[in-house]
């Protein structure tokens, strides 16, 4: 009889389970700006099954954030820009004006983020303060 209860149990157990492993995620996502699940993502990307599914969510999220950065991220890659800069120079011609602003605003963002001392943030600064004029 208590072998049964075991057995109706499982599914319960089997939940208990995932809630603790999202429960993991969730932390780890906080602490440190997520320093520590970004290895555990990279390797979980590496999964076929796993990796289309998250590049499929990460997508549509950038779609309904930024269409025009969305679209000219597609275009981007359906080129293969990331193994020839000439075929990067060539695809930015091809973007419409829209999408080129939006990739060159999102690579700004990035080049912000690389600034580690006070004399490159300074340099980035200058740069964006001449760009506005």
């Amino acid at each position: 009889m208590p072998a049964d209860i075991w057995l109706y149990l499982t599914p319960l157990w089997i939940l208990l389970g995932l809630l603790l492993v999202l429960g993991i995620f969730a932390l780890l996502g906080r602490v440190a700006g997520g320093k520590y699940i970004r290895p555990i993502v990279q390797t979980l990307l590496k999964v076929p099954f796993v990796g289309r599914g998250m590049k499929k969510a990460s997508e549509a999220a950038l779609e309904r954030q930024n269409p025009e950065l969305a679209s000219a991220v597609k275009k981007l890659e359906r080129s293969g820009v990331a193994k020839d800069p000439m075929r990067a120079q060539q695809a930015l011609s091809r973007l419409s004006a829209a999408e080129r602003q939006a990739y060159l605003d999102a690579t700004a963002e990035q080049t912000d983020n690389i600034a580690q001392n006070r004399q490159m943030r300074r340099q980035l600064e200058r740069a964006r303060k001449g760009k506005r004029r």
